[in-house]
């Protein structure tokens, strides 16, 4: 597939994406608002599948148990358990920001698969975006889950020293992916990048936990926002426009 066929179908997408978010806002056109959303991500999926070539055996297998979890949810999970759901589906698209960020860094640096076209430090910037805040999603998300589940109080957990630790957790992955972008093939790349990675989980725990429960909401506002820059961030590290 051409790259101006393959953009053409990201922008469709991308319209698709617009107006089925804007019909999301009635409820009177919310279920036509999901269909035409699923659309576009149809399309934006089997595109991208057209472009690169993969082994269509895992696509399909992934393909399939998504269907069946999704399908058993959507049966099994009554309304009032809604936001918890929205919780763990929305930690879930941090996790896979993280995995595809993941897999761009050991195609690009670990692999040497650097070319001319891709600016070391720029790439290696926002995989670590895409990377620590897809990894703080995840954990938060799956917090947030926890507690409006009641597997988990509901209530306020406060651990020593969390102010410091969260503080702390900051500092490293901050630290850490500005070393990693300065030197993104240098000897420790890989330690700092797994840096970043344990700091955004760690600072999703720490961030998450000492809100209660009636705040989940707004919590899962914050967190479903940053999962969308976590997406748009992994865009850029894999060059992907529909993700950007």
């Amino acid at each position: 597939m051409s790259a101006a066929l393959l953009n053409i179908a990201y922008i469709v997408a991308a319209i698709l994406f617009i107006f089925g978010i804007k019909m999301l806002g009635s409820a009177e056109t919310a279920r036509r608002g999901n269909l035409i959303s699923a659309l576009g991500m149809l399309l934006a999926v089997v595109v991208t599948l057209l472009k690169s070539g993969m082994d269509f055996r895992l696509i399909g297998i992934g393909i399939g148990v998504g269907t069946v979890i999704g399908l058993v949810w959507s049966r099994v999970v009554k309304m009032t358990g809604m936001p918890e759901l929205v919780a763990l589906f929305n930690g879930f698209g941090g996790l896979a920001s993280v995995l595809v960020a993941w897999a761009g860094y050991q195609e690009i640096f670990a692999m040497g698969g650097m070319d001319a076209t891709v600016h070391p430090s720029f790439t290696a910037s926002v995989t670590s975006a895409a990377v620590w805040i897809g990894a703080l999603t995840f954990s938060g998300s799956v917090i947030a889950w926890l507690k409006l589940s009641e597997k988990i109080s509901g209530s306020p957990t406060v651990l020593p020293m969390q102010r410091l630790i969260a503080i702390g957790l900051l500092l490293l992955s901050v630290g850490s992916a500005l070393a990693y972008s300065i030197s993104p093939d240098g000897g420790f790349a890989y330690q700092l990048f797994l840096a970043v990675l344990i700091g955004g989980i760690g600072l999703g725990l720490f961030v998450v936990l000492p809100i209660g429960g009636g705040d989940m909401p707004v919590v899962i506002s914050l967190l479903n926002s940053l999962s969308g820059l976590a997406a748009s961030a992994a865009g850029f590290a894999i060059q992907n426009n529909v993700l950007i």
